[in-house]
């Protein structure tokens, strides 16, 4: 048997060392100076442990870090503006990017497109020049726009050659950047995830925790509500309110009326496990005494009950932004959603819905894949936040 105050049953990162070395030594001075790390640690300090420990987990908020940092800066990464149109190349596909030129190793390049009709097939045929060696330019200027419609700049990360051109996932029907578009769609889907999982957090939180701690006739009518909104298929549900948004909105009124839509009609599952929390904590010594001493339920709520389970909230959240998401998309893929001119991941998924134009055009579906990964990111770090703030594990 081990020591209660044995450093190998921590999960300090310090304190790994010795998880298979020699048995505890009481009189070693650096066993007992991680003993006392692990004794003096905070609930915090000891969830980010544990989030360490769950590698994929840990990847996954960085890779989420990383995009959501992306769109502050999407005018810059951007190689074109949202409204550049490139009338002789509709419907290019990808480019590829060439590093090796006659055997040598050379800055990075591309080849210029010659364009042929297939007057059989009615389509575009493109093929590369290989006469015509484009160099990239990085940290160049390049289209001008606004950095969040408020500085007019043109500073870009990468642009084309002078006189060439750049598409690296092909263009649409119009002869925009598929790369552009989705990389100003991502500030839209990514954002009306977070607005909207803010929205059902306060609502699941005022209303399940009024219910669980209050209990009654108040606690009854909001089950009933829970239930009936749970058992309404939510796809069906989205589309029914989203249809009597006024087409006469401008397209930030949509935006704002999409992510209210969301946020009230997600809150149900969180007010739930707010109130079965409540329902036992409620019971607790400590609330006896805030009650005695004339603290009220808001402040009970608020300061006493709410953080004993903080982390279990955090975690719930980050495994609802991923519906949030999808729902946009989905909502926008139907055509009921977000509309031109604001660009989101769904609308450009609105290319894509013919067979037809898949078979033709397969690039224009590439804007799933940000989609599946955000998902799976979003996935995989609420169950190590999960796993982490389980004081059971």
């Amino acid at each position: 048997m081990t020591s209660p105050n044995d450093p190998r049953d921590s999960d300090g990162p310090e304190l790994e060392h010795y998880v298979s070395t020699a048995p505890f030594d009481p009189y070693a001075a650096d066993q007992v100076a991680a003993t006392d790390t692990a004794a003096q640690a905070t609930p915090g300090q000891i969830m980010w442990w544990r989030f360490k420990r769950h590698r994929l987990a840990l990847w996954s908020g960085v890779f989420l870090c990383l995009i959501y940092t992306s769109i502050l800066i999407c005018e810059f990464l951007a190689p074109y503006s949202l409204s550049r149109r490139n009338t002789d190349f509709i419907y290019a596909p990808p480019q590829a990017v060439h590093v090796i030129h006659d055997g040598k190793l050379v800055w990075p390049y591309t080849y210029g497109r010659e364009m042929t009709l297939d007057m059989d097939n009615l389509r575009r045929i493109y093929s590369d020049d290989t006469s015509d060696v484009q160099t990239l330019r990085f940290f160049c200027r390049g289209d001008p726009y606004e950095f969040w419609n408020l500085v007019p700049a043109d500073l870009h990360l990468v642009c084309p050659a002078e006189g060439g051109e750049l598409f690296l996932l092909g263009t649409d029907r119009l002869g925009r950047d598929v790369l552009s578009r989705m990389i100003y769609g991502a500030r839209i889907s990514l954002t009306i995830g977070i607005l909207g999982v803010t929205m059902s957090f306060a609502l699941g939180i005022i209303i399940g925790g009024l219910a669980g701690y209050h209990g009654g006739v108040f606690d009854l009518l909001v089950q009933r509500v829970i239930e009936v909104l749970q058992s309404i298929p939510s796809i069906p549900l989205w589309m029914a309110l989203a249809a009597i948004i006024p087409v006469t909105w401008s397209p930030i009124l949509v935006f704002i009326g999409i992510t209210v839509i969301l946020g009230m009609l997600d809150w149900t599952g969180l007010a739930r496990a707010v109130r079965s929390k409540l329902l036992g904590l409620r019971e607790e010594d400590y609330v006896l005494a805030a009650q005695l001493m004339g603290a009220g339920s808001g402040r009970i709520i608020r300061r006493h009950l709410i953080p004993g389970f903080m982390s279990h909230l955090i975690a719930s959240a980050t495994l609802t932004i991923p519906g949030m998401i999808l729902g946009e998309t989905a909502l926008s893929f139907l055509g009921i959603g977000l509309r031109p001119p604001i660009t989101s991941w769904g609308i450009l998924l609105t290319e894509a819905r013919s067979v037809n134009i898949i078979a033709l055009y397969p690039w224009l579906m590439v804007p799933v894949v940000p989609v599946i990964m955000v998902i799976l990111a979003f996935n995989f770090l609420g169950d190590g936040l999960r796993d982490a703030a389980d004081p059971y594990k």
